[in-house]
């Protein structure tokens, strides 16, 4: 969506502020021996609380409050009694929600308890990426330079990217143009980020795959070549000048 009016401002900050405070405690409150549905049943009462409704399970049905994914898988896990939160675990909270007719989105991975998978490089270099690339947009860049922005930040650490995967317009509803907002430059993209727009921006970082695919379950995604992956997303309104972080409370880049 296009920021307009006095009202979309309000409307997308308010809730901009619901899913980074969730994405933010339930951040906090995660632990070793927590199963991620616990995890995602706190994150739905943290959404409750604001008024907001589950994106993901308005729009697609989603069999979760929000989407938590852990080692190997790469997105759009399933939260689950049965899936244990061990110590050293990469894991990914990805929420989405609708509150009052306006839609945010953001995430963000970390490392339950101490790194003894050493999984911490991978993260900081996807903070770092979405830093930068979050610094370099502004209304007339164009959506392809900042995608190889992003790979390029990414070989230099030593990782890929994830190709079928991207950010995307938001607002009115979860999925806006403009959509594929990748992260590598695809030559026949021609289109231009416009001032007052909303967009939320993700990395998409791995150590091995270049695709991810989906499971049997029919929602989570894992590598194609295996390894793992780190993502964290803000979303932001575009300006000329330095973007407007409407999910800035999650702390995600701190």
């Amino acid at each position: 969506m296009s920021i307009g009016t006095e009202s979309d401002l309000i409307g997308m900050q308010q809730a901009g502020e619901a899913v980074a405070y969730a994405l933010r405690e339930m951040t906090k409150y995660a632990q070793p021996g927590m199963s991620t549905k616990e995890l995602d049943d706190y994150g739905a009462k943290i959404l409750a609380s604001f008024g907001a409704n589950s994106a993901p399970y308005l729009t697609y049905g989603f069999p979760g409050w929000t989407c938590i994914s852990v080692d190997n898988e790469f997105c759009h896990g399933i939260p689950s009694e049965e899936r244990i939160l061990q110590e050293g675990d990469l894991i990914n909270i990805d929420v989405s929600a609708e509150l009052n007719g306006y839609w945010a989105d953001n995430g963000g991975s970390f490392i339950i308890g101490d790194d003894i998978h050493q999984h911490q490089k991978l993260v900081n270099a996807s903070k770092e990426i979405l830093r930068k690339t979050i610094d370099n947009i502004k209304g007339g860049v164009k959506i392809a330079d900042i995608g190889h922005l992003m790979e390029t930040e990414a070989k230099k650490r030593g990782f890929k990217v994830i190709k079928n995967l991207g950010g995307h317009g938001i607002g009115r509803s979860l999925h806006e143009e403009p959509d594929e907002l990748l992260n590598y430059r695809n030559k026949y993209d021609q289109r231009r980020f416009r001032k007052n727009s909303v967009v939320a921006i993700e990395t998409f970082i791995a150590t091995d795959s270049t695709y991810a695919v989906e499971l049997n379950d029919g929602w989570t995604m894992v590598g194609n070549k295996g390894g793992f992956m780190a993502q964290h997303e803000h979303t932001i309104i575009v300006t000329d000048g330095k973007p407007i972080i409407l999910t800035a409370a999650n702390e995600v880049l701190n």
